[in-house]
């Protein structure tokens, strides 16, 4: 394969159906398949939440009276709604509510600062900001911090409303391709966060074509506690296993023994997460002497970041199933590429690219990575229907990674082998993935310096089993003794905790070229050498 030169990914099969035709067959909205499933499989179980179970009537139900609501609560089309809470059925309820009055729905983390939550309400100037409190203690924080109402709603539970505010709807497209869901923010402290845009059709088209190989679909149960203000979470586990019928574990966080007695007293059937999260997992039943109890589970995937051949094999000697593995990008809804249901790859392979996507690599300049003979390597592109519409309101942004003619720059390094299989290499964005949420070393960086008697800052992402660790290399003011548990305390006010550092190295003087760049390379070998000695 000639690097930089497009190609298609073929058409396939996908349980006895082509992926050409269900892409044919997505609707224009998120809500459209869900509200049909409330009248074919009127009877199936459709949401758990805790001690709530809906069936897909019931959830139709409640979709439709969300949608009265929200129109009495002033919501017009093209308003965006913004919520901050964790994954619960009332979160799901005002998504799919939001998708029949074309309203656009960021969904933020409810574990972010007060800082970051700030910056990007400010930037996606929502009609209103819903707090779902039951979920998340976090949540209910936060809306005390911006004195926002109390409401039990009798079937959602506990939330917490703003206040109207003034703000200028977009535009609303028939088009399923043009009109954007939901907004997922992809950078919190310094200057304005990107809100990144994603279409009914580019999440439908991830909620179709990449759940349907996952086995989502109707009888099978999926626990849902990858976090839908992540891109994973809502594209493949909560709209794919709505989207195909099956049954959605809404679960607001993880927790090991949680996760694992669901596993076995609600026979669940299918798990995604992050690899992190099989770590813990196979940690706790070492810790107790106990052994897996998974009597139904048939399929089980990690995604969200880089899946190491350690955890891999630990993983399916445990569970008895291949783990499988993908990789995308929220700017793609997130999904680029997957394992299919019946690969059995030892090696770290994220997959073949899903069907009828173009991908292109475009050949490296001057980045260190040696080409060997017969390998396809370079920066990755891709065009399809799951890519982002761009940045809200961040023009300069969006030029520089998607062009004109809808080329994403994922910003990754990739190589393809013979038969059409995918390695991810490297990050050319230097983007740290820590249990499966996104960490810019730009944002930690800019807290850090922020601290007294702190000169420069480098932020590196660690590998450690199953997942990464944010380091950060400081460096003080000649002569002053830096109090490492002070600035703890520091990043703690000011970052979510999934970005705060895991270790802080102090130093007299960051290695830099003579021009004044900090060599993050030789930071990122001292701190993988750190960890290893």
């Amino acid at each position: 394969m000639a690097l930089s030169v497009p190609y298609q990914a073929p058409d396939e099969s996908i349980f006895g159906r082509l992926a050409s035709e269900l892409v044919a067959e997505i609707p224009a909205r998120l809500s459209t398949r869900v509200l049909e499933n409330a009248q074919l499989l009127a009877g199936q179980p459709a949401i758990v939440d805790g001690n709530v179970r809906w069936n897909y009537a019931e959830l139709g139900q409640e979709i439709q009276a969300a949608c009265g609501w929200l129109k009495a609560l002033g919501f017009r089309p093209g308003d965006r709604m913004m919520t901050v809470g964790e994954n619960c059925r009332a979160l799901v309820v005002l998504l799919l509510a939001a998708s029949e009055l074309d309203v656009w729905v960021a969904i933020v983390n409810a574990r972010l600062s007060a800082q970051e939550i700030n910056l990007i309400q400010s930037n996606c100037l929502p009609r209103r900001v819903f707090y779902t409190c039951d979920a998340s203690p976090e949540a209910c924080q936060h809306a005390a911090r911006s004195a926002a109402d109390r409401y039990q709603h009798p079937q959602l539970g506990n939330l917490a409303i703003s206040p109207l505010y003034d703000s200028e709807p977009e535009r609303v497209y028939a088009s399923g391709a043009e009109q954007v869901a939901a907004m997922i923010y992809t950078s919190g402290t310094t200057g304005t966060p990107k809100g990144v845009m994603l279409t009914h059709r580019g999440i439908l088209y991830i909620a179709s074509i990449s759940g349907g190989m996952r086995h989502l679909s109707q009888g099978q149960r999926v626990y849902g506690v990858l976090p839908m203000s992540h891109i994973f979470g809502l594209s493949s586990v909560c709209m794919g296993s709505l989207y195909n019928g099956a049954c959605l574990y809404t679960v607001p966080r993880f927790d090991a023994e949680h996760m694992l007695a669901t596993l076995k007293h609600e026979r669940i059937t299918v798990l995604q997460g992050v690899p992190a999260m099989y770590a813990r997992a196979l940690e706790f039943l070492k810790h107790e002497h106990r052994s897996l109890e998974a009597p139904e589970l048939i399929y089980i995937s990690a995604g969200g970041a880089p899946l190491d051949s350690d955890t891999k094999v630990r993983v399916e000697s445990a569970f008895g199933l291949t783990l499988h593995n993908g990789y995308g990008l929220t700017e793609a809804s997130p999904t680029i590429s997957q394992t299919r249901i019946d690969d059995r790859h030892v090696s770290s392979t994220v997959g073949r690219v899903l069907p009828l996507l173009e991908y292109r690599l475009e050949p490296l300049s001057g980045s260190g990575h040696a080409e060997q003979p017969n390998e396809n390597v370079g920066e990755l592109w891709v065009r399809g229907p799951n890519v982002m519409k761009g940045y809200f309101r961040q023009q300069e942004a969006t030029r520089a990674t998607l062009t004109k003619d809808g080329w994403l720059n994922t910003g990754d390094i990739a190589k393809l082998d013979d038969d059409g299989y995918l390695y991810i290499v490297g990050r050319s964005k230097e983007l740290i993935i820590r249990s499966g949420f996104n960490v810019y070393p730009p944002d930690v960086e800019a807290v850090i310096n922020e601290f007294p008697a702190v000169t420069l800052t480098a932020v590196v992402g660690r590998q450690v089993s199953g997942n990464e660790e944010v380091v950060a290399f400081v460096q003080s003011e000649p002569g002053v003794e830096l109090d490492v548990a002070e600035l703890k305390a520091f990043i703690a006010e000011r970052l979510a905790p999934y970005k705060r550092p895991s270790h802080i190295v102090l130093m007299d003087m960051l290695p830099s070229t003579a021009s004044g760049k900090i060599l993050k390379g030789r930071l990122r070998d001292l701190a993988q050498q750190e960890s290893t000695s």
